[in-house]
């Protein structure tokens, strides 16, 4: 390892988490590793690229020094970023699990118990196919999950990351309500909110933000599409700021308008099941007691609103496309995961189909601490009013769009809000 000092954290820390790691694979009596996850690669040696569409590894023997297997323009980051010395490149035109397959044998491992990632999405099956063919003296176990079990509750370093993302995040939250008018476009809500963010000291998020207005709020994951926000109506917002890819997140709510009677029943009922759920999280509790409080509250309510998600997941190192940690815990119905100390959630107590056709969120970031939880954020959990946006005659061209764009178009696009939804792959 070659120790520096200019990493997200601490030298100590990625001696720490490689420690741990050793002992988890000498409790599975495996000899080495192969990690392939990008969010495993960037906690155990710092190592990000936006190129992890080509295929990578850190191999961790048990006793050995660990060497990685890289696409050769990503081996600069390697040397820019990363405690790992030894690399072991292929060319564009070259084969990556023959030249995986070949540092194996290079450094003895090839007779030895190697553990690797099987449910991994970045190896792919084809490539577990090839090493299986090419390596056949090999004797590889599945292990995955080894990694993330240091991963699931963050150190105190992770924490002071997680709540510089929160400030990126509530500073575009608070940017999103500044730009939520009548007749501006979806698209300048998300701009705002983005310049923000990245102002205040946030770097690319896995997912940018969420910004939906009046009947398209009832797709499920879709985004900005240039509608023009209309008088009366609601803007639903959920901003995940990033900072050194750790992330946190947040749901918010704007109204053009006062808020109709179901409109703040909604409200009354999700910030009862935030507050509800946060006074019992705690270590100890199980996931499904902490879903089943969040359920229950938002099931009970009349305005036809219902939570059709999970009610929280677990939150941190992420990559495109998704900024949640819900495979490794999410609180589910059912579930008997034991919550624990430094373990960090996004609750989302979330309302799909107040009054048939809005969809409405508050939610918060949490951080579990020794006998309760502590929130990540500041910000007022209210829905956010504009009553002055609630009666506007004719809505002008979106502010700072080069041409407007017609009243016409955006009444098509209200009455048929399914058209063009984007999902981005995150799964709430």
């Amino acid at each position: 390892m070659k120790k520096r000092d200019d990493m997200t954290f601490p030298f100590e820390e990625y001696e720490r988490r490689l420690n741990a790691l050793r002992r988890r694979m000498g409790e599975r009596l495996l000899d080495a590793v192969v990690i392939t996850d990008p969010k495993n690669l960037m906690y155990l040696t710092d190592y990000q690229t936006t190129g992890y569409s080509f295929f990578q590894a850190l191999v961790v023997p048990l006793e050995d020094e660990p060497f990685m297997i890289t696409r050769k323009l990503e081996e600069s980051n390697v040397h820019a970023r990363t405690w790992v010395e030894l690399t072991r490149p292929y060319a564009d035109t070259g084969d990556a699990i023959q030249m995986l397959v070949q540092s194996l044998r290079e450094f003895g491992l090839a007779h030895k118990y190697v553990g690797y990632e099987r449910n991994s999405y970045f190896f792919a099956a084809y490539h577990q196919d090839a090493i299986h063919t090419t390596l056949p003296e090999g004797k590889l176990r599945d292990c995955f999950g080894i990694v993330e079990e240091g991963r699931i509750c963050k150190s105190p370093v992770e924490i002071e990351i997680m709540a510089r993302a929160a400030r990126a995040t509530e500073a575009g939250m608070k940017a999103g309500f500044e730009a939520c008018q009548a007749g501006v476009t979806e698209n300048d809500i998300g701009a705002a909110i983005s310049s923000a963010m990245f102002r205040a000291g946030g770097e690319p998020p896995a997912v940018m933000p969420y910004v939906t207005s009046g009947p398209r709020s009832m797709i499920g994951h879709a985004t900005w599409e240039g509608r023009i926000v209309q008088p009366g109506e609601h803007v639903f917002l959920e901003v995940g700021g990033c900072f050194r890819r750790y992330h946190t997140a947040m749901m918010r709510t704007v109204v053009m308008g006062e808020l109709s009677d179901s409109m703040r029943k909604a409200e009354e009922r999700m910030r009862l099941a935030l507050r509800a759920v946060k006074d019992i999280l705690r270590p100890g509790l199980t996931v499904s007691d902490a879903d089943n409080m969040v359920r229950t509250i938002i099931s009970d309510n009349d305005v036809g609103a219902r939570l059709i998600t999970r009610s929280g997941y677990s939150i941190g190192i992420a990559f495109p496309p998704s900024w949640d940690e819900g495979y490794m815990i999410s609180l589910n119905h059912g579930d008997s995961a034991i919550v624990r100390e430094g373990m960090t959630f996004h609750i989302i107590p979330w309302m799909w189909g107040v009054d048939g056709d809005k969809t409405v969120g508050i939610s918060d970031t949490v951080q579990i601490t020794a006998d309760g939880c502590r929130s990540f954020f500041s910000l007022d959990e209210a829905f956010v009013c504009k009553p002055d946006q609630a009666r506007v005659d004719r809505p002008g061209p979106a502010k700072g769009s080069e041409a407007a764009l017609s009243l016409a178009a955006n009444d098509r696009s209200a009455a048929n809000p399914g058209r063009g939804g984007q999902h981005s792959g995150k799964q709430e």
